[in-house]
């Protein structure tokens, strides 16, 4: 595969980045297995492996581990944190006390002694931006963390996250990790702009529309979608203008003789803003299904015939997974109390 520049880090990654939350008790339990499957990703030339200490907990972590051993030097490998891992409320979030802890654990199980790129999960509303930004940067000095990004933070918060890193001479993030597919387009409204704007790579998930994408799960099929994906994004998996944009873009797909997926990969990677899309595979035959598509090249007149479907900068339904700020989800901060919402 070609690469690209991650952003302005000096990083080249590949296209695809292969995703591994598949891997482990949630996707893919078959530890030799999806050994297998990182193996063949970097035999097919993709160079970045993203991962999270959340995923199936902690599991994949050590899972990429064994698959790197002898094989670490060749990879830009990526991991988060933010997310709870037990039920003390200090083993979550974005303060320096638990992001200093947890990368000793993330190195552990990886098997390495420095990552890549070192990303913030989600924002963390609680936790001051200078509180995050000087821990990382102290991790960075001490050579255990080379880069620093961010995952689904809003364009606003990516911006304070720059001018605090100037304004305080601390390290700044390199990268962001939104979602991004044919379904969801509305970081092409703010966020990739702001990421293209401070030169920050980005990694997008999210590519295949959580699967209604990949071909399988179609308008009026969708209870065959796996129990756990149904009770993870209920509504996306649902929603019937979603169902019903699918079937369009499956109609599109199939004019140009190209199966969905492959379009689907193939319309994440053109744009300019975007450094990788992230795969999923959880078995071998998705991935080579994926990795068959690589050299898919959408025309202008195919893309623009996309933009008539979904228009540019839209989200067509719900993202469950996707991070809503305090804003949206606390009614309490869109209202002013009773007293006060007279007019005159």
């Amino acid at each position: 595969m070609r690469t690209r520049p991650l952003g302005r880090t000096g990083i080249q990654v590949s296209p695809y980045c292969l995703g591994t939350m598949m891997f482990g008790r949630v996707g893919n339990p078959d530890h030799d297995d999806c050994v297998r499957i990182i193996h063949r990703a970097l035999d097919a030339g993709i160079n970045v492996i993203d991962t999270a200490d959340v995923y199936s907990s902690s599991e994949t972590e050590e899972i990429v581990g064994k698959a790197l051993k002898g094989r670490r030097d060749d990879v830009v490998l990526a991991t988060k944190v933010n997310g709870p891992m037990g039920e003390d409320p200090n083993r979550a979030g974005n303060s320096r006390r638990w992001i200093v802890t947890e990368v000793e654990h993330s190195l552990r199980r990886l098997g390495t002694d420095h990552l890549d790129l070192y990303q913030i999960h989600h924002p963390d509303p609680r936790t001051d931006i200078e509180e995050t930004l000087s821990a990382l940067t102290d991790l960075m000095a001490a050579g255990k963390v080379r880069a620093i990004g961010t995952s689904n933070f809003p364009a606003s918060d990516l911006v304070e996250a720059q001018w605090v890193a100037e304004r305080r001479g601390l390290a700044r993030f390199r990268t962001e990790q939104p979602p991004y597919s044919l379904l969801n387009r509305g970081i092409e409204r703010e966020v990739l702009p702001v990421c293209e704007r401070f030169g920050l790579g980005t990694l997008v998930w999210g590519p295949l529309g959580m699967g209604l994408l990949g071909g399988r799960y179609r308008k009026g099929a969708t209870a065959e979608a796996p129990e756990r994906r149904m009770a993870w994004v209920p509504r996306h998996m649902t929603d019937q203008r979603t169902l019903d944009t699918v079937e369009r873009l499956a109609l599109l797909a199939g004019e140009a003789g190209i199966p969905l997926a492959h379009l689907a990969m193939a319309f994440t990677v053109a744009h300019p803003g975007v450094s990788a899309a992230i795969i999923g595979p959880r078995t071998m035959a998705q991935l080579e299904d994926l990795l068959a598509g690589a050299g898919t090249v959408l025309g202008d007149d195919l893309l623009d015939a996309i933009d008539e479907i979904v228009p540019p900068g839209c989200d067509i339904g719900p993202l469950d997974v996707s991070y809503d700020p305090p804003a949206v989800t606390r009614a309490a901060l869109r209202r002013r109390p009773s007293g006060e919402r007279a007019a005159a």
